[in-house]
């Protein structure tokens, strides 16, 4: 039952949840209310004192507006509505009041501090705060902290909001930092100095209203009124979080969050963060062609004339990578099949099904995640998959919900119930008497760890008899961010990757996480010279992700637009115009001339890719249950910061990686 009342504040009525703070009643009402600690993803703290209000009738001081709920508000002496005011004089002297003291200990940092331009100490103090200082003591200093790589300090700057505590601990589940002392000895730290281990970290940057928290890798680059800024969608691993690509010139910057209830909240990961530096490095930037063993550079001309030589009259098959967008897909797929070739994108021999798309996206969304009484994680590893949507589930579990794990024992943050390592548990699982899950909200989670393996299918089928039973929703949660859309236009073949590999001539189209086997002619299209560009006979250099508009279709089935930031660098081009160059080479044109034609002939042929940002219900048609292997699961990705080859160009992925790898050696006693 909704206990909604109504308040007046500033003279205009409006009705709110009883449950409401007074800030989210003000925000309802579309009236602002200054705040530093406040934070509506993160646990009410109180202590900064700059969301202060005039409660009418109430005690003759400014309250919290954070810290006071709607239905703690008295009505007037014959039942009025009760007043709230946010802009009396006692509001403007309580808060003029506030910044004083926040300011008493800050530096004049402003003109080298990173945060400039985009500090809500500096907007709030513009905008509420007075322009002079009655303190003349001496300003106290405090030491910077060492967090990692990832997070400069810069502690004198802090206001103690503690919005990077409560961040850590309730949404990271680290429990690194607090804060320790009291009255003026009170400083926010790193218990025993230890640096930070989470793959959410970075987001404390963006938490931290003042500059005491920056980005180590972005410092001194870039003032955010130089920056070009672009929205778009990242790639690092599938499930799509909006971001923030910041520009200068023609070099990434910076990536950002955006908010997106339905995905990503307003985190991100720290590799979808910090990547940028790989974008840099390792580019591939004009065509090669391998003559004598040895790669030699080469003109577009001649590179497409070699291609289209090399496939004529052979049998063709095309690879699809992880990072590409679905028009590239579409377009490999028209023109590999014009030759009388296949195309596949399950590189990894995930046994995902063709053309069920209850068994290669699922049906559970996103967000369902937040409201789950009990998740069930088969073979997927989520903290290192997917961070963000591995916070969703901790969410989940802080709210009450219990976790099961069939899969070898992580680090997930939160407490589960390991029910074993290997697919024999779900048969066991089957023959229990389920009645007791399916009357609450359940969600079975699939990962590559239990799809990619030779028994993939029958652990697949298993899964979905699992779902059904219990009545629970099925989440299959991939690790490439291109995989759903290349599903979604049928970019498979009855083989599977081994007979694609058996063609004479492979099109690479980044794939650079299998081996292909000597034997076939390659030719690579793609971004970064990695193994793919090793293994290549032609290089086609394209465009990365953020260098061309590209739609990408993320783990639940959500198609979203990534659009483009920057150019891509030398003689590199977009994925869809190379295919289409190549097509015209081989007498096989493709009936498109740009990105709107092929994006209209690709929402001809698969209507619910135009619907961006809708989630389709997909229809359930179980997969057979058959017969698995009793061998325990391994999860698809080793090493977190080394899963594709934009992070492996990047310098600073290296460092995070051999970090991660030092920390979790045993330490060696002394002899």
């Amino acid at each position: 039952m909704s206990d909604i009342r109504k308040i007046i504040i500033d003279g205009k009525e409006v009705e709110a949840e009883g449950a409401m703070t007074l800030i989210q009643a003000c925000e309802q009402a579309g009236i602002e209310v200054p705040r530093f600690c406040y934070h509506e993803r993160l646990s009410i703290a109180g202590n900064c004192r700059m969301c202060l209000v005039e409660v009418v009738g109430g005690p003759p001081k400014p309250a919290a507006s954070c810290a006071m709920q709607v239905r703690d508000l008295r009505p007037g002496p014959e039942g009025q509505a009760p007043v709230v005011k946010t802009n009396s004089p006692m509001v403007k002297k309580a808060r003029e009041g506030v910044m004083e003291f926040l300011l008493i200990n800050h530096p004049l940092d402003c003109p080298i501090c990173d945060q400039g331009g985009e500090c809500d100490l500096q907007d709030q103090a513009m905008a509420y705060g007075v322009d002079f200082s009655r303190y003349r003591e001496p300003k106290r200093a405090t030491e910077d902290l060492y967090l990692g790589p990832l997070i400069e300090t810069h502690m004198t700057r802090c206001i103690s909001c503690t919005r990077c505590v409560r961040f850590t601990t309730e949404v990271a589940g680290i429990t690194t930092m607090g804060q320790t002392g009291r009255g003026e000895d009170a400083e926010i730290t790193a218990y025993l100095g230890e640096t930070l281990d989470s793959n959410l970290q970075g987001n404390i940057i963006d938490l931290c209203p003042v500059g005491a928290l920056v980005s180590k890798p972005y410092a001194f680059t870039a003032r955010p009124w130089e920056l070009t800024k672009t929205e778009s969608i990242d790639v690092m691993d599938a499930l799509g979080s909006n971001i923030r690509v910041d520009t200068k010139g023609r070099e990434v910057m910076r990536f950002l969050p955006r908010n997106h209830d339905g995905v990503n909240e307003e985190w991100i990961s720290d590799k979808t963060r910090f990547v940028w530096d790989g974008l840099r490095r390792q580019r591939l930037d004009t065509p090669y062609i391998r003559e004598n063993g040895k790669l030699r550079k080469a003109d577009w001309p001649e590179a497409l004339a070699a291609a289209a030589a090399a496939m004529q009259g052979k049998t063709v098959a095309g690879l699809v990578g992880d990072l590409v967008p679905v028009e590239a897909i579409f377009a490999l797929k028209q023109l590999i099949e014009s030759q009388g070739g296949v195309v596949e994108c399950r590189t990894d021999g995930a046994k995902l099904p063709a053309g069920n798309r209850s068994g290669y996206v699922g049906t559970a969304l996103v967000e369902e995640l937040d409201t789950a009484e009990t998740i069930v994680l088969i073979g997927a590893n989520p903290a290192i998959e997917a961070p963000v949507l591995n916070a969703r589930i901790r969410k989940a579990w802080v709210r009450g919900a219990t976790v099961g794990v069939i899969g070898p024992k992580v680090d997930l943050t939160y407490t589960y119930d390991h029910l074993g390592d290997g697919p024999d548990m779900l048969t066991k699982m089957m023959q229990r008497d389920l009645s007791d899950v399916s009357e609450k909200r359940s969600v079975v989670v699939v990962g590559m760890g239990a799809l990619a393996r030779a028994d993939g299918a029958a652990v697949l089928g298993q899964a979905m008899a699992l779902a059904n039973a219990t009545q629970s929703k099925l989440m299959v949660l991939h690790t490439a961010a291109s995989r759903v859309g290349a599903m979604d236009v049928g970019a498979t073949c009855d083989g599977g990757i081994s007979e694609a590999v058996a063609a004479q001539v492979i099109f690479n189209l980044g794939a650079d996480e299998g081996d292909i086997p000597a034997g076939p002619f390659v030719i690579y299209q793609g971004s970064h010279g990695d193994r793919g560009a090793h293994r290549a006979d032609i290089i086609l250099p394209a465009a990365a992700y953020t260098e061309e508009p590209g739609l990408f279709v993320n783990t639940e089935g959500r198609p979203q637009i990534a659009q483009r930031a920057s150019f891509a660098p030398g003689q590199a081009k977009e994925n869809w115009a190379i295919l289409r160059a190549l097509s015209a080479e081989m007498d096989a044109t493709l009936p498109f001339d740009s990105i709107a034609a092929l994006r209209q002939a690709l929402v001809k042929a698969h209507p619910h890719l135009g619907k961006v940002d809708q989630v389709a219900e997909n229809e359930w048609q179980a997969e057979a249950e058959g017969d698995i292997e009793d061998q325990p699961f391994s999860y698809a990705i080793k090493d977190f910061y080394l899963s594709n080859p934009i992070a492996r160009a990047s310098s600073l992925m290296a460092e995070l990686s051999a970090n991660a790898k030092a920390r979790r050696s045993e330490p060696l006693a002394a002899e």
